[in-house]
């Protein structure tokens, strides 16, 4: 359970509930009513008025759209540094990559909540529009987005002193704890006994370049648009879990969830994001894996739901499956 928190009055109305063991976090985030206060009081706070209040689908924390130009992400007691990093990141990105981000308005709390507060961008998720786009749209949102995750990359992260942990020092915790993790989340015992073996030979080096990571590189955290008469991307959003690390670690969420198994895609992105074509060799899927299995979130058990890969016995079959590399022209 989420860490208690006391309740912040407005007049005689609670601004946003405590989190008790009656009204868990889980029951609570659910619950538009129960939050709705806070939202409205946050609305004017910050002279929005009375917007068309929605929320919008999916997230690990509510997240509202405030009528078409604002949407507001609200976090619980206890998850404060969840809301700096948002700011943070978005603030960095600000206008300096060629895929939109939100624009930062606020990052504040009310009581013991804390807020994020930004511009809404145009268009629907990619996960949505991914059925109707044509081969050549692909190939489109692929040179879009791999040019967008180099821009994202090549940011200085000097300033993001707050963002920065020691890279080295995590790998390694999180190499420790791989097997324990995914055994947590109910994977099974023959891809378990694979792992140590698997790190063995493709433990990424805990040295070498830093750069701002989005982390979750998902369809679900894209915008796409097929105005003015082709599919482009319109947005970029989620930076909640962003961090500083190895630009790979990001490749490995982005071959998952974005390119699912989709081999020309995902060569075609790696190429507008840098790769010169002799890289693109058979290492590169197992140097991924190896991100997959160390990300902070991993769950192979749900990847194997999500991109199921039939006669696959072994973690290299994985890596080759689900970040395949189409043959170049």
């Amino acid at each position: 359970m989420r860490g208690l928190g006391r309740e912040v009055v407005y007049g005689r109305r609670p601004m946003f509930p405590s989190i008790t063991e009656a009204s868990p976090w889980d029951a609570l985030r659910r619950d538009d009513a129960a939050l709705r206060p806070g939202v409205e009081a946050i609305c004017a706070r910050h002279g929005l008025g009375a917007p068309e209040v929605t929320r919008l689908p999916g997230g690990s924390v509510p997240v509202y759209a405030l009528g078409a130009r604002y949407a507001l992400k609200v976090f619980p007691p206890g998850e404060a540094a969840y809301a700096r990093t948002e700011a943070l990141a978005l603030a960095a990105v600000a206008g300096r990559l060629p895929l939109p981000t939100p624009d930062l308005i606020a990052a504040d709390a009310l009581g013991d909540w804390s807020y994020v507060l930004m511009g809404r961008l145009p268009g629907g998720l990619l996960s949505d529009a991914w059925p109707e786009l044509t081969a050549a749209d692909r190939d489109r949102l692929a040179d879009e987005l791999g040019a967008g995750l180099a821009a994202l990359h090549s940011l200085d992260v000097a300033p993001l002193g707050a963002l920065t942990a020691d890279w080295g020092a995590f790998l390694a915790a999180q190499r420790a704890s791989a097997v324990e993790r995914q055994r947590a989340r109910g994977l099974d015992e023959r891809w378990l006994a694979q792992i140590p073996g698997f790190l063995d030979a493709w433990m990424p080096p805990l040295e070498g370049a830093r750069a701002l990571l989005h982390t979750e590189l998902m369809r679900e955290h894209l915008l796409v648009s097929p105005a003015p008469g082709r599919w482009h991307v319109t947005g970029l959003f989620d930076f909640e879990p962003a961090m500083v690390g190895a630009p790979e670690y990001d490749l490995a969420s982005f071959g998952l969830f974005v390119s699912c198994g989709d081999g020309r895609f995902l060569r075609r992105a790696l190429r507008a994001y840098g790769y010169a074509e002799g890289a693109l060799d058979e290492a590169l899927p197992r140097r991924l894996m190896a991100y997959a299995l160390l990300h902070r979130y991993s769950n192979l058990r749900w990847y194997l739901d999500r991109l199921p890969a039939p006669g696959a016995t072994s973690l290299d079959a994985l890596a080759a499956r689900w970040w395949a590399l189409e043959s170049a022209p």
